[in-house]
């Protein structure tokens, strides 16, 4: 099997906030490869600087973040409230699975605050069923398709509810207390993030954010901190959770 696991979200920062710590943990403990992608470079997340601007210094945070667990970053360069199911942003996320060749993928709840996120959901679902399949390219491959279709697991949504307010709750939690000051380390990197969060979200501190969610799957769940997750199960998905089998369940 290869050892690789692969992150598609929707901005930088939302694998710091949602699954850093499984892939740190898939990293340090089994020797996993690492890769983080997001969908944009986060063109809309400042009230100073121009899209173009924001975008370089969140494209560089991104890479820090990355950097800082040994992983890799890769931007899609959509853009910012612009995520949609598309042909061209679906060809972008399979041939990414192409080249990446993970076991593993993570990517955002079906439902959640954002519509960026819930887009990149479809996308993802969508591209791991594509990916291995010849024909979805049609010779326009870059690299070859994927043996199979890959683990797909869903994070949490933003504070764990949809945008009806209404709790989803995860199927299992990883226990990440070994190594919550990675992931917080990682989040330090977002320095852009704190002023505009500060300014659109009324959040001042990303990692104590952060810590505060991760402390309340934590607590649903008799460890310090945790992160919750769904796995797709839908007909010729792998059915065995390989996260409870790696790295134990809570």
């Amino acid at each position: 099997m290869n050892r690789t696991a692969l992150a598609v979200l929707a901005h930088p920062d939302d694998a710091e906030f949602l699954c850093a710590g499984t892939l740190v943990r898939l990293h340090k403990e089994h020797g996993w490869t690492v890769h983080v992608a997001t969908m944009t470079p986060g063109d809309c997340g400042s009230a100073e600087h121009t899209p173009e601007e924001i975008a370089r210094i969140r494209r560089g945070e991104g890479r820090a973040a990355a950097n800082a667990i040994g992983a890799a970053y890769h931007c899609l360069e959509e853009r910012d409230l612009r995520v949609v199911y598309n042909e061209p942003a679906l060809e972008k996320v399979v041939r990414l699975i192409n080249a990446v060749a993970p076991a593993v993928v993570f990517t955002h709840s079906p439902d959640d605050y954002h519509l960026d996120h819930e887009q990149t959901s479809k996308l993802v679902r969508a591209a791991t069923f594509a990916a291995p399949i010849p024909n979805f390219l049609h010779g326009r491959h870059l690299h070859p398709p994927v043996a199979h279709i890959p683990h797909l697991f869903y994070c949490d949504p933003l504070e764990g509810r949809d945008a009806f307010g209404q709790p989803i709750k995860p199927a299992f939690r990883i226990d990440i207390s070994s190594v919550i000051a990675d992931k917080g380390r990682m989040l330090e990197c977002h320095e852009s993030q704190r002023a505009w969060l500060r300014k659109h979200h009324g959040v001042d501190n990303l990692v104590d954010s952060m810590r505060e969610w991760g402390a309340a799957q934590g607590a649903a769940a008799g460890v310090a901190f945790a992160e919750g997750f769904r796995q797709h199960l839908g007909h010729s998905y792998p059915a065995n959770n390989i996260l409870k089998e790696l790295l134990g369940a809570v």
